[in-house]
Parts: C-alpha cells; sequence; structure tokens
C-alpha cells in the first residue's frame, strides 16, 4: 500500500497573504471608499469636520468623515504589513526547503 506525497500547503501561505495585504490596506481602502462615495453623490469630505452627505435618504457623512480620517492609520498599517510580509516570505522559503529536502530523503 502505498501513501499519496504529502502536499506542500500553499493555502495556508496563501490565505496569510490575504490578512497581512488586508490588514495593511485597510486604511487605504477606507479612505477611496469614503472618497469615491461622497464625490459620487456630490458631497464634500475633508478632515477639519463632518459634512452632511445624503446617501438614500439617511445622512452618511459621520461614517464617510470616519473612513476617511482613519486612513491616517496607513502610516502604521502599511509598514508593519510590509514587514509581516517579509517575515512570510522568509517562513515561505525555509519551509519549502525543508520539506523539499524531507521529500527528497524520504523517497524510495
Amino acid at each position: 500500500m502505498s501513501l499519496a506525497k504529502a502536499r506542500f500547503p500553499w493555502k495556508i501561505y496563501g490565505l496569510a497573504l490575504l490578512l497581512i495585504l488586508l490588514f495593511a490596506l485597510a486604511p487605504v481602502i477606507g479612505v477611496v471608499l469614503s472618497s469615491w462615495l461622497a464625490q459620487t453623490n456630490g458631497c464634500s469630505l475633508n478632515e477639519a469636520m463632518v459634512n452632511a452627505c445624503i446617501i438614500l435618504g439617511a445622512d452618511w457623512g459621520g461614517l464617510l468623515y470616519m473612513l476617511f480620517v482613519l486612513g491616517w492609520f496607513m502610516l502604521a498599517t502599511l509598514p508593519l504589513g510590509a514587514g509581516a510580509l517579509i517575515v512570510l516570505v522568509v517562513m515561505l522559503i525555509i519551509h519549502r526547503l525543508a520539506w523539499r529536502q524531507r521529500q527528497v530523503e524520504e523517497a524510495p
């Protein structure tokens, strides 16, 4: 009875990459989304104060302002995400090399 060769866990590294990118780019996405919504609906959006922005009959100005101002968090999340990405790549390389060596040693 032959055992199937173990596959390298690419999905785990892909999921980790997705989470790192989501963390790092979340403030950027918030700024882009709030700016687009404000511009599309003819609203004024700035960091100085909350402006009324009526979308579908409700005032979304406070939420758009919050998303826009939270963009400043990108000063922290982008470098942290870059560092996490470097760590992930180093871990991936080490894991892949060790996994490949194990596969060579286990080969008949």
